[in-house]
């Protein structure tokens, strides 16, 4: 399976390997390491951010002349390191750099932590390529993790609901932050009621034609416990538990994962490693075991679609898909614009195979409510998905 996983993989790229895109923003954000300015270390790095957006293959963007079309955001120094990698394949200005910058170590700690990401440009090959057994597009009803100005996102309820319904979702989630993360702006139980009551007001404006969901993305604690009451979390619709903590240490973290998959009123397990795209590897545990456990509870395992964070990728979707488990593909929105993180969730999801029929923003209204709404812990997943392993669906 992960062999397979691998040559679809190396067909979105050029052939042999090389996703030029990632390699060539890779190189920009190494650059960025070496800089003494921290003017000219944003400017690398908002270059790298853009040359991971483009749509399509950086060598697309070579006019017949052999120079460059204008890329936003990309100035000559940039272009200067684009041109010697689509030319060589590597860039001796970055080389040069880097060994003069007397970083060379912390640069090389960076690279080990960008394995297993895409680009643009290989999400959007992913969603086209008809090779892929996944979830579509036009199966994703609704994205189950996305967050407001109740705690560290930049819109208000009315403007995500807007931006959802005019995406063609049927529901989603509001899963603004736990009071347990104050870092993020942590919602309080008396502000919860108050968001409560303002989703109540939503609904029943867009009554028939799209439901916000009460949710919260709770804080997974070191020892794995969340961090709300069980009686306050069967005042939500959708608990998505996530660690923020605790994720650069290399100690082996299984435990902490199975209770917290064990926790009655956990539906998600949020981007369960919490690794950041060259900057933190995350949790490190025995997945396959979390994953059979996720599974016998009816507990679903994200793929979070943020850029930085894409976790699950999908090697690890994969095992998690041979463990029976359900899946949530989600977002993790802060803001209108990055409802389309979405796709890149879909696409880790296509690329591990995953079964669109277990993966729950692909169920219809009433079946996700159900399986909501079916006994707490161990089992939930048989009140829609056929078994405690979601069946093999």
């Amino acid at each position: 399976m992960l062999d397979a996983l691998l040559l679809l993989v190396l067909d979105m790229n050029d052939g042999n390997g090389v996703d030029t895109n990632g390699l060539i923003a890779a190189l920009l954000r190494d650059l960025a390491s070496a800089q003494t300015s921290q003017q000219s270390r944003w400017g690398y790095k908002r270059a790298a951010a853009a040359i991971r957006n483009l749509d399509a293959p950086i060598e697309s963007y070579l006019q017949p002349d052999g120079t460059l079309r204008k890329i936003a955001h990309v100035g000559p120094s940039s272009t200067r390191v684009i041109m010697e990698v689509l030319t060589t394949g590597r860039s001796e200005t970055v080389e040069r750099q880097i060994a003069a910058s007397g970083k060379s170590a912390e640069v090389e700690k960076s690279r080990g932590l960008r394995e297993h990401f895409l680009t643009r440009a290989q999400v959007v090959e992913a969603l086209a390529n008809r090779q892929l057994r996944g979830p579509t597009l036009e199966q994703y009803r609704g994205d189950l993790q996305m967050h407001s100005v109740w705690s560290d996102g930049s819109q208000t309820l009315d403007e995500l609901v807007e931006t959802a319904i005019a995406r063609g979702y049927q529901y989603s989630a509001i899963t603004d932050h736990s009071y347990g993360l104050p870092i993020a702006g942590g919602v309080s139980m008396a502000r919860l009621a108050e968001q409560h009551r303002e989703i109540d007001r939503l609904n029943a404006t867009h009554r028939d034609r799209f439901r916000l969901l009460k949710g919260i993305e709770a804080n997974i604690r070191a020892d794995g416990s969340v961090d709300m009451e069980p009686e306050e979390l069967r005042l939500l619709e959708v608990v998505v538990a996530a660690p923020h903590a605790v994720l650069r240490s290399p100690a082996d973290q299984t435990e902490r994962m199975l209770r917290t998959v064990s926790t009655p009123g956990v539906n998600i397990l949020g981007h369960p490693r919490g690794r950041m795209y060259g900057s933190r590897p995350g949790v490190t545990a025995d997945w396959k075991t979390v994953f059979a456990a996720a599974a016998d509870a009816g507990v679903a395992v994200e793929i979070d679609g943020d850029p930085a964070r894409q976790d699950l990728d999908y090697d690890l979707a994969a095992l998690a898909v041979t463990a029976g488990c359900l899946f949530a593909l989600d977002s993790d929105a802060h803001g209108a614009d990055d409802f389309a993180y979405a796709e890149t969730a879909v696409a880790h999801a296509r690329l591990a195979h995953v079964p669109a029929d277990r993966v729950i923003n692909c169920w219809p209204l009433d079946r996700l409510l159900a399986w909501i709404q079916g006994a707490g812990g161990a089992g939930r997943a048989g009140t829609a998905g056929g078994a405690g392993r979601a069946g093999k669906a």
